[in-house]
């Protein structure tokens, strides 16, 4: 009998222990927020940051950001979620909030709700410095105001249960600042920051594992549809090459939706040309596909 009740206090202690590593907060550096934001800048980043192509349906005729896209949402192993109204609403958007919420819930993916599902990519909008999460949180407080409720996402148990994503983001999350590797160019950094921060091609472009993280190792190597982000293509550059890209024309590809066999990128990646990448500047588009193509 002693020895069961020994054998059950370890149980209970390391379940403990467990319990509070997993629940503990897992935060990032800690943000200047007394910048000022230049709302200019901030909307070139609503597009390089892919808002509009997520958080508008356009098929029901609802405001820019009022929340979307229609149909069946996102779709994933854990249920369907729908990108909300970030518009300047009050209540049905994000007017009410602060630049500390704001900064909290892109760098630490934490709203005034709880924790945040990681279908938000802000495990790559917490790489975005500083000035430019002022500068996008400026932009925000511009567009106009849309009283369109956001649509709840459609989470099974126990998958709904907010404070578990605390679990996760202590195995999976790490909220930093992108650091410039020094031995590379300009140009080579600018398309891996993009990449990996706030255009988060990662994020739609690698498999993920059963609890919807990045596999380790695998980023970049495409998506097959098993998980968070959908059916999505290889961005290796061995794949790329293969079909049929270069710099050059992985640039003009994200600029008019041309692949070099002539055929047209449509579906999600085609919102994501219309929306966001058509509209970035060449600079920008050249950055990533040199990136892309030098092979990470």
């Amino acid at each position: 009998m002693r020895r069961w009740i020994w054998g059950l206090g370890v149980v209970a202690v390391v379940g403990l222990g467990v319990a509070i590593y997993m629940l503990k907060p897992v935060t990032g550096p800690e943000r200047d927020l007394t910048l000022v934001g230049d709302a200019t800048r901030g909307a070139y980043l609503i597009r390089l940051g892919g808002c509009i192509a997520c958080h508008t349906d356009t098929s029901s005729g609802a405001g820019i950001l009022a929340g979307g896209p229609g149909g069946p949402g996102l779709t994933s192993p854990f249920g369907t979620f729908f990108a909300p109204n970030i518009t300047s609403h009050p209540t049905a958007g994000i007017g009410n909030w602060t630049l500390a919420q704001f900064s909290k819930a892109m760098s630490d993916g934490e709203g005034p709700q709880g924790h945040l599902y990681p279908s938000f990519p802000y495990e790559n909008y917490t790489l975005m410095s500083d000035q430019e999460i002022a500068d996008l949180y400026a932009a925000l407080k511009e567009v106009p105001a849309d009283p369109t409720p956001s649509k709840a996402h459609q989470i099974s148990f126990p998958f709904n249960i907010r404070l578990a994503l605390a679990g996760w983001k202590n195995l999976f999350f790490k909220p930093e600042r992108y650091v410039a590797d020094a031995s590379q160019s300009d140009e080579w950094n600018r398309g891996r920051y993009l990449v990996f921060g706030p255009a988060h091609c990662v994020a739609c472009h690698s498999p993920r594992n059963l609890l919807g993280a990045i596999e380790g190792g695998k980023e970049l190597a495409g998506n097959p549809g098993g998980g968070v982000g959908g059916k999505a293509p290889s961005l290796l550059a061995a794949d790329l090459s293969n079909e049929g890209y270069d710099a050059a024309s992985l640039a003009q590809a994200l600029s008019d939706g041309f692949t070099p066999n002539f055929d047209v990128l449509g579906g999600a990646m085609g919102e994501v040309i219309t929306e966001g990448t058509s509209q970035w500047t060449a600079e920008d588009r050249a950055a990533v596909a040199a990136y892309l193509m030098a092979g990470q």
